[in-house]
């Protein structure tokens, strides 16, 4: 592990690069599953970077079922689930980068709410418990392609970061902002009919297919921190997946 390794003047987010190379540590086996990582704070001082930017690059690794996480053991590297569907929508961002379109993450609205009772049984929480709520548009070259809304309960000795606010992922929030760390993500992927609202957001008609996506993020006690639904335009979107790590050799076939 070499600090050249990251780019700090590339535009590239940093915390993008160190999951893209654990990533393909993992994918081309240099870590096997059960192997451990090094701990955060080692990796930041490797790489001249941020703790926060370790956290959410770690975030990321547990959020596409590469990684987990045991309180007071460390983050290890986890086996491919050859058994289910594995799908990564980080994918969904290279490729608009590979067609060389300009991805931008939109905020759309950020703030405190207080948790309803729809809410509070989604996140396990008491009602009226205070949760942070953002909502944001994903374009490519300023045509809307996601909208997301994301939950995670607020913890008062987290400040909101900006950087937060340019292009929160569930998981990044939920490191940031509640008393223990993620340590596994489910996904659950189906297909809706997008509402008025999300119609208008996404520029599509009322009712129009869509991909629905919700995560809801766990700590290691396997209690629910965060939770969040991502929609994708049917129209713009298509779901690929792939089985196992080692799987470069089929990508392009």
């Amino acid at each position: 592990m070499q600090g050249e390794i990251i780019d700090k003047n590339s535009v590239i987010p940093i915390y993008y690069q160190l999951f893209k190379y654990f990533e393909n540590q993992i994918r081309s086996g240099q870590l096997q599953p059960g192997d451990t990582l090094p701990t955060k704070l080692e990796i930041a001082a490797r790489f001249d970077i941020s703790r926060m930017t370790v956290r959410h690059a770690i975030g990321e690794l547990m959020s596409a079922g590469m990684v987990y996480t045991q309180k007071g053991k460390g983050t290890f590297v986890a086996s491919p689930r050859l058994d289910s569907v594995v799908f990564n929508l980080n994918n969904f961002y290279d490729e608009i980068r590979q067609k060389g379109m300009k991805r931008h993450a939109e905020l759309l609205e950020a703030r405190i709410i207080k948790a309803d009772e729809k809410l509070a049984r989604r996140l396990g929480i008491d009602v009226n418990t205070r949760c942070l709520y953002f909502r944001i548009v994903i374009t490519a070259d300023g045509e809307p392609l996601a909208y997301e809304t994301k939950y995670t309960v607020y913890s008062k000795r987290s400040p909101i970061l900006e950087s937060e606010l340019k292009d929160p992922s569930l998981s990044t929030l939920a490191a940031a902002h509640s008393d223990t760390i993620p340590s596994s993500s489910k996904k659950v992927l189906m297909v809706s009919n997008a509402t008025e609202e999300e119609a208008k957001v996404l520029g599509i008609s009322p009712d129009t297919p869509v991909f629905l996506l919700i995560q809801t993020i766990y700590n290691a006690e396997s209690k629910i921190i965060a939770w969040g639904k991502s929609l994708y335009r049917g129209d713009r979107y298509k779901l690929t997946t792939y089985e196992g790590w080692n799987i470069e050799d089929i990508k392009n076939s």
